[in-house]
């Protein structure tokens, strides 16, 4: 294949990747796990507006090729088309800092299925970036581009190869640097995290300084401190994208995409009508809560361990949640706190 035809596949792609604003779903280590994946892109389309794709946590490159069965461990929809059942496609994301391995193992897991590769610059976690991976690379803007520049030569020209970054790793001094290195690597889009790896997770974001990207020739989604409709409608015009990438938001509102569409589609007092009907109250996301406890897990000590991660961040966004944490917050049976669920619903409605 010509480099001409090539460079024609990959702009057909994101024609139709980007042919409306996205809306993805982020990838966050030990949360949007698949079975996180699997209700919240299930609620999103029960309510209209799937999400276009969500990303994986992320999975570590370091000195080999790595077997099937890590990449079925982290993405396991990969044994359906690389989609959960609601239909929303996974992309795959890698972290590693050696330019031919990360390459192999994109190919590899393209072989597998994998419709997009997403390459990570953002993670801030101290063990990843003091084992050269994640945020602490934004401070070696060339090896950035070594990565991204061979693994986008390693997959075929119709698999999209996407980077995720944050504004810097201690400071925004570099980001010119970074903007040029992901300019020319051949990465088909950006999402950025508006906030340096020093930043950490501390309001506010700095949706502003995503403008300094959107001098590229590619698509820009921002990312980070979108917990309502209203904040997602201020970072889209601060950052001058209307690509969105969701993430603890999400998790404590799990009708964020639709409210933030309901929002943006039309702005008339009629929208917040039809925003209303969207709306998914705390009786609506019982059954999915539940449908998390029942879901698959090692076992159920770690099945009500990332039920109870979830229902304390639940309690940000549901005043109905926050009886319920104070009842099960010490339980470790299963079906006590299912019971306690289903009983919160009798008295909301009593």
């Amino acid at each position: 294949m010509t480099q001409h035809s090539s460079l024609e596949i990959r702009q057909r792609t994101l024609q139709q990747l980007f042919a409306h604003p996205v809306r993805l779903l982020a990838p966050m280590e030990g949360l949007t796990d698949p079975l996180m994946r699997q209700i919240l892109t299930q609620i999103a389309a029960d309510l209209g507006r799937p999400y276009d794709w969500s990303v994986s946590e992320f999975i570590r490159v370091t000195q080999t090729l790595l077997p099937a069965h890590v990449f079925y461990k982290y993405v396991p929809e990969l044994h359906q088309d690389t989609k959960t059942t609601a239909g929303t496609p996974i992309h795959i994301q890698l972290l590693g800092s050696d330019a031919s391995l990360m390459a192999e193992n994109a190919a590899y897991a393209c072989e597998l299925g994998a419709p997009a590769i997403d390459i990570n610059f953002g993670c801030p976690a101290k063990t990843v970036n003091s084992h050269r991976g994640g945020s602490v690379l934004l401070d070696e803007p060339e090896v950035m581009y070594d990565i991204i520049s061979a693994v986008r030569r390693a997959v075929p020209a119709h698999i999209a190869v996407s980077a995720k970054i944050r504004l810097g790793y201690t400071d925004t001094s570099r980001m010119d640097d970074i903007r040029g290195a992901i300019g020319a690597s051949g990465a088909d889009w950006l999402t950025i995290h508006a906030r340096t790896k020093t930043q950490g997770y501390k309001p506010p974001a700095y949706w502003d300084k995503i403008q300094n990207f959107n001098k590229l020739d590619i698509p820009v989604i921002a990312n980070g401190e979108i917990w309502n409709s209203e904040q997602a409608q201020q970072c889209m015009r601060q950052a001058g994208t209307l690509h969105l990438m969701l993430g603890r938001g999400a998790v404590t509102r799990p009708d964020l995409i639709a409210r933030v569409d309901s929002s943006h589609d039309d702005e008339s007092a009629a929208a917040s009508v039809r925003a209303d009907s969207k709306i998914l109250t705390w009786h609506a996301l019982i059954p999915h809560q539940i449908k998390f406890l029942e879901g698959a897990a090692k076992n159920d000590v770690v099945l009500v361990g990332r039920y109870k991660q979830w229902l304390g961040m639940l309690t940000k966004g549901y005043d109905e949640a926050q009886p319920v944490w104070e009842r099960i917050k010490r339980e470790k049976d299963k079906a006590v706190i299912i019971d306690a669920l289903i009983t919160s619903v009798s008295s909301a409605t009593a």
